[in-house]
């Protein structure tokens, strides 16, 4: 009996066979693995690469961008978390893998890891740091909130205003306050009212549940509170309930209504303390005219303004002896310092006076020796200098030879003359 030869396959072939048997086996689509994640790794395009692993197994993993951009959380190496997708072939490769449609923490919730992971990140950066907190306004004369329009949050933080503070002027930057575009809002919110002019700003939203609430647990929204350069309050939620901006902010209210009652006075507080300071003004004034008027009478019934008069004549006859004991105080030293000046003069005189008949006798010593070396005295008593053309005084016959021209200098003038013999003594 002849049998059948087998079939050959193509690596490729054999990749799309098996991949096909994965694809549609119903056990391998939508399940839920547990592991570690090891080999972390996020590529430019925003896919996510990892490898799951528990102490005897690994399994490589892969999630596109599309499903990676809805996490709330940061995956890690060593995070222990729950996979959920299906198990296919990646036939470029011939390895099969899990393609991740989503991601759980293992034990803590997903938003509260993303919370804790961006709160831990924001802190080492500085951003909690009481130092750069602003201070608030004492009496703010525009007051800037950032809310949903036809949230009950907006409403309460009017009436606070109004009962507190009436002059006050409520500038709202309506946003949505929860939802995936309302990061991106309040972002911009938050920068116009910043950019507006106003004294302080309300972000402000009611409670809800931590998923409600995440937008403003945003690293975006974060990152520009702390950029305002207003001051800015917070006040999502509750009471018990934490954001990241309550972190941030340069000061946290527990509700909407806390927050506009810690950004203003209390207006009757104000004018009862007004009316305080005014009381104390008035005793304080009333005071001191008592004292004065009291002084006053003193003074009238003083023996100084009985004998003013004499008083005043006593204090001009000393002013007159001040005066012309001063008069004689200058003369006196004016007289001196010309008797002093005189003497310097006189030493001054007679200095210069041995100073020019050194220098005369000096001078009378130099003239008399250039008189002696004078080349032309020599010549006055008789004596003459013969030079060659060129310049070069003769002083031994050897300085000449037969017919050379010389200049015969004399005390009268020059004679020029041709060397017939020279003659060596």
């Amino acid at each position: 009996m002849e049998t059948a030869r087998p079939q050959v396959l193509t690596v490729s072939q054999l990749n799309t066979y098996i991949k096909s048997v994965f694809d549609q086996d119903y056990r391998l689509r939508n399940i839920l693995v547990t592991g570690e994640i090891s080999n972390f790794t996020e590529a430019r395009s925003g896919h996510l690469y990892m490898t799951l692993k528990d102490d005897r197994s690994a399994l490589k993993a892969v999630m596109f961008r599309g499903s990676a951009i809805r996490l709330k959380f940061r995956p890690e190496n060593g995070m222990k978390v729950i996979a959920f997708g299906s198990i296919s072939v990646y036939e470029a490769g011939g390895q099969y893998q899990m393609y991740l449609s989503d991601l759980q923490p293992d034990g803590l919730g997903s938003l509260n890891l993303a919370f804790e992971q961006l709160k831990e990140k924001l802190s080492k950066e500085g951003l909690f740091d009481p130092a750069r907190k602003k201070p608030l306004p004492v009496y703010p004369k525009r007051i800037g909130v950032v809310t949903s329009p036809t949230a009950a949050a907006f409403q309460d933080i009017c009436n606070v205003l109004r009962r507190r503070w009436p002059m006050a002027e409520v500038v709202l930057s309506p946003t949505l306050v929860q939802g995936l575009e309302a990061p991106a809002q309040i972002v911009s919110a938050l920068r116009l009212l910043d950019r507006s002019g106003v004294d302080v700003i309300i972000a402000a939203r009611g409670g809800g549940s931590m998923e409600d609430l995440w937008a403003f647990n945003d690293e975006a929204v974060a990152r520009t509170v702390a950029a305002c350069e207003t001051p800015v309050v917070s006040g999502v939620g509750h009471e018990t309930d934490f954001t990241i901006i309550d972190f941030v902010s340069d000061l946290r209210a527990p509700t909407p209504s806390a927050a506009a009652e810690l950004c203003t006075p209390d207006w009757y507080e104000e004018s009862d303390r007004v009316l305080a300071y005014g009381n104390h003004m008035r005793s304080l004034l009333q005071n001191r005219l008592n004292s004065e008027r009291t002084r006053l009478q003193t003074l009238e019934t003083s023996n100084v303004l009985r004998s003013f008069d004499s008083l005043v004549n006593e204090k001009r006859m000393k002013i007159d002896q001040l005066t012309e004991r001063m008069t004689r105080n200058v003369a006196e030293q004016t007289r001196r310092e010309g008797m002093r000046l005189d003497r310097a003069t006189i030493r001054l005189d007679h200095a210069m006076t041995d100073r020019v008949n050194a220098e005369r006798s000096r001078l009378s010593k130099a003239a008399a020796k250039m008189e002696a070396f004078d080349p032309f005295a020599v010549l006055a008593r008789g004596y003459s200098i013969a030079e060659k053309e060129e310049g070069t005084i003769v002083k031994t016959v050897g300085d000449v030879q037969k017919n050379d021209k010389l200049i015969v200098r004399v005390s009268d003038g020059t004679i020029h003359a041709v060397v017939e013999s020279t003659e060596s003594k």
